[in-house]
């Protein structure tokens, strides 16, 4: 059983000390708790002030095998020893071809598939771009409202989920477009309503071939970027019939669908992949976060016509690193070994259920929702207008974590629960109590 211990006031004077100078010598990024950690496992992360939390991050849905898991940390230290670069984009290494055999055997791809290595999901995104513009020839690309690809300036084209991400970066890359996502809490039609989930899909689908009529035409669209499951935008599930709907749609013009599976790959859902969830296969998904249980790796996956014709038309350095790559078969291995990808379904349920509780309990949780152990709560002024409650959601994110709860917002009011795929109950339910005790102080 893991539990919280804070042995004092937060943030403790070690970690105080490190937030200063971090302020100080290190560009300002997106920090949201004042949590200095020293060392991990599984699901607890020890500060340097000798405080113990538990994670329900999983360093932003990284740490899918859970913090330093043996058999991930041997993998690692093994390679080093060995070989640690060797520029596999320009030579040769058995570990490339073998990592991606096994790659391309388990992803939603149409085979045969071949995989370019990246170092992030930004980066596997802006491959995707570039595969899909280079082999259609087309200029175009269409995105969601809400959705979150990433921040460098191809992917921040896309990126619709907050205006801080955009703010003062403009001009963006020409030639994107966005449409609705079928949000079934917050539709775009009737924001106080209710639509049936097959009427939603309906709704978003009609706008997309409005586009099409009127100003996006599809045989200038290379390709339409989508988050099976909307992440940053608030852990939005849509009706079960819209991936698979927008697929034929999109196989009509001959315009390639991406799935960003950066969050939600690798088990995290209960499934390998949220794609699996609806039997759909993308032309190209991009990976990132959770394959190599923190390492600095990524991919895409692209069905073997998508390859570039052309030697030089991408690359990169460190795609495809042999330590990475390490990493990234020994998480391969626990995550079907270990049966985390089924014990995120099971407790995922558990977990959902515990959230629902507490729903009852606090009408100012308007939504439950989520897949496997992506969860999500929504905190809203009001249940019947469903104005969302940034105040509170952020108070709630502060108070967990002065409790001892790591925990991460995401969206307008939402607060996301994103534990290591091998979590218990007992962990569980001591994370449960303490957001039902900020809940209560709130």
């Amino acid at each position: 059983m893991a539990k919280p211990n804070i042995q004092g006031d937060l943030p403790g004077p070690k970690t105080k000390e490190i937030v200063d100078r971090d302020h100080r010598s290190v560009v300002r990024t997106t920090k949201t708790t004042d949590v200095a950690a020293e060392s991990a496992q599984g699901w607890l992360v020890h500060d340097v002030d000798g405080n113990t939390f538990l994670d329900f991050t999983s360093g932003i849905g990284v740490t899918n095998t859970g913090h330093c898991h043996p058999k991930v940390v041997e993998a690692i230290q093994q390679q080093a020893g060995k070989l640690m670069h060797f520029a596999g984009t320009d030579f040769y290494y058995d570990a490339m071809p073998s990592y991606a055999e096994r790659l391309t055997g388990i992803a939603p791809v149409a085979q045969p598939s071949k995989v370019f290595y990246t170092q992030s999901g930004t980066e596997s995104i802006e491959a995707a771009i570039k595969l899909t513009r280079h082999k259609s020839r087309r200029p175009l690309m269409l995105a969601f409202r809400g959705c979150f690809h990433g921040r460098t300036l191809g992917s921040l084209s896309l990126t619709s989920s907050k205006p801080v991400h955009r703010r003062h970066f403009q001009p963006l890359l020409p030639g994107v477009y966005h449409a609705p996502y079928p949000d079934p809490y917050r539709n775009t039609w009737d924001i106080d309503g209710y639509l049936e989930p097959g009427e939603l899909t309906n709704r978003v689908l009609d706008h997309i071939e409005g586009m099409f009529e009127s100003f996006l035409p599809p045989e200038d669209l290379a390709a339409c970027f989508v988050e099976p499951l909307q992440g940053e935008g608030g852990y939005v599930t849509p009706p079960a019939d819209f991936l698979g709907r927008l697929k034929r749609l999109l196989e009509e013009h001959g315009v390639a669908l991406v799935a960003d599976e950066v969050q939600s790959g690798f088990g995290r859902t209960g499934k390998m992949f949220a794609c699996d969830h609806f039997n759909v296969k993308p032309d190209l998904i991009c990976l990132a976060k959770g394959i190599a249980s923190g390492m600095p790796m990524g991919a895409v996956v692209a069905r073997e016509e998508y390859d570039f014709a052309t030697s030089g038309s991408h690359s990169n350095t460190y795609g495809g690193n042999l330590v990475c790559l390490a990493a990234a078969n020994a998480t391969l291995d626990v995550l079907t070994e270990d049966g985390l990808v089924e014990n995120a379904a099971k407790m995922g349920t558990y977990l959902r259920e515990g959230l629902e509780d507490l729903q009852n309990q606090f009408p100012a949780i308007g939504d439950v929702r989520g897949m496997g152990l992506w969860q999500a709560i929504d905190l809203v002024k009001d249940p019947s207008t469903k104005e969302p409650d940034k105040k509170l959601r952020d108070h709630l994110v502060q108070d967990a974590y002065k409790r001892g709860l790591l925990v991460l917002p995401c969206g307008p009011s939402a607060i996301r629960l994103i534990p290591p795929l091998g979590i218990d109950t007992e962990s569980i339910d001591a994370a449960l109590d303490v957001l039902t005790a900020s809940f209560k102080s709130a």
